[in-house]
């Protein structure tokens, strides 16, 4: 018996992989995430006993985990997206590995990608962008991010839990040197049937996005274009 983390996906409960859907169909408890679709919640065994993460704090969490997973339950931490990317899946594998509990990692399908492509997004494109960068809305400790180093990175900016701080995020980049001009677009609650993408610059983006549903993730950078491009063109095949 041990403590399986398993990603869930970005959110189409269809992108969990076979491995993770496996072990949730075999699973005594199963520790699932608020933003996990109940359509995999609902694979669980019928006696199996399912605990929402909800209200709980991250120490709370990992508590629980090596609770059940010492008294000998098969148990499933069911996370959004995969466990070591923003998921604090690391913090839930160290907890187990001091408590000396058996654990595996089996990843997910992160929103790095996955979402963006979901929105006609490339992360990368032969000569646009070759690199790709990710980062949290929220820099260490809940301060800032650090701006200088994201505008200069190059290529594509990935930008995690930036909804609610979006002007914020755009100034900043601005600030530090990326042009107002860069294409930017901002895809809410991706790989799910009511997702919705808006598209804009650093400049004009936070004030389009205003209403859209979180979660999000914000792309800045020139394959935002090729996106546009690619959408214009699949709805130009629709039409015709």
């Amino acid at each position: 018996m041990s403590v399986h983390l398993v990603g869930a996906g970005p959110g189409d409960p269809g992108l969990i992989t076979a491995r993770g859907l496996e072990l949730v169909r075999s699973c005594d408890v199963l520790v699932v995430d608020e933003l996990v679709a109940q359509e995999l919640v609902a694979e669980a065994p019928e006696e199996a006993l399912v605990v929402s993460r909800a209200g709980m704090g991250q120490e709370e969490i990992n508590r629980l985990l090596v609770a059940y997973g010492s008294a000998g339950f098969d148990v499933v931490r069911l996370k959004g997206g995969d466990p070591f990317v923003f998921g604090r899946g690391g913090e839930e594998a160290l907890a187990l590995a001091e408590a000396g509990v058996p654990f595996d990692v089996v990843p997910g399908v992160s929103s790095i990608a996955a979402v963006p492509a979901a929105a006609l997004i490339p992360v990368t494109h032969r000569g646009v962008a070759d690199r790709v960068t990710i980062a949290s809305g929220h820099g260490a400790g809940g301060g800032e991010p650090e701006y200088g180093a994201l505008a200069a990175a190059g290529g594509t900016l990935v930008l995690f839990m930036g909804l609610e701080r979006l002007p914020r995020l755009c100034a900043g980049l601005v600030a530090a040197g990326l042009p107002g001009s860069t294409p930017t677009a901002v895809v809410s609650r991706g790989t799910l049937p009511d997702q919705e993408t808006v598209t804009g610059t650093l400049a004009d983006v936070a004030g389009l996005a205003e209403g859209l549903a979180s979660p999000a993730l914000v792309v800045v950078g020139d394959v935002v274009s090729v996106g546009v491009s690619l959408d214009a063109a699949a709805s130009a095949r629709l039409v015709a």
